[in-house]
C-alpha cells in the first residue's frame, strides 16, 4: 500500500466516523438545537473528509477541481442551511401554537 493509498483510506475512514457520529447525534440528542449542532458539525467534517479522499485519489486532474468546488460549496452552504433550520425552530418554539397548549412556560427547560 502506497502512502497515497494510506492517506485516502485514512480520509475515507474519517469520513465514515464523522458521518456516523452525526447519525448518533441525531438519534441520541434531546432537542432540535442539539441535533442540528451535531448534524451540521459532524456531517460537514464527514463530507469534507470524503471530498479530500477523492481529491487525493484523483491527484492533479480536472476532477479534482470539481471536487474542490464541491468542498467549498458544502463548506459555505451547510452552516447557512443549519442556521436557517435552527432559526425557524427557535421562532416556532417562541410563538407556539394558537391555543398555547404545548407552549413551555417562560424560563423553562429546553428539550426533555
Amino acid at each position: 500500500m502506497t502512502p497515497r493509498e494510506m492517506l485516502v483510506a485514512l480520509l475515507a475512514a474519517g469520513s465514515v466516523f464523522f458521518t456516523g457520529l452525526a447519525a448518533v447525534g441525531l438519534l441520541r440528542l434531546p432537542d432540535v438545537f442539539s441535533r442540528a449542532h451535531a448534524a451540521s458539525k459532524a456531517d460537514t467534517l464527514g463530507a469534507l473528509s470524503a471530498f479530500a479522499a477523492v481529491g487525493v485519489a484523483f491527484g492533479v486532474e480536472s476532477a479534482t477541481l470539481k471536487v474542490a468546488m464541491l468542498f467549498v460549496f458544502v463548506l459555505v452552504t451547510t452552516p447557512a442551511a443549519t442556521h436557517a433550520v435552527v432559526r425557524t425552530a427557535y421562532r416556532e418554539e417562541r410563538s407556539g401554537p394558537e391555543d398555547g397548549a404545548t407552549r413551555r412556560p417562560e424560563g423553562g427547560e429546553r428539550g426533555g
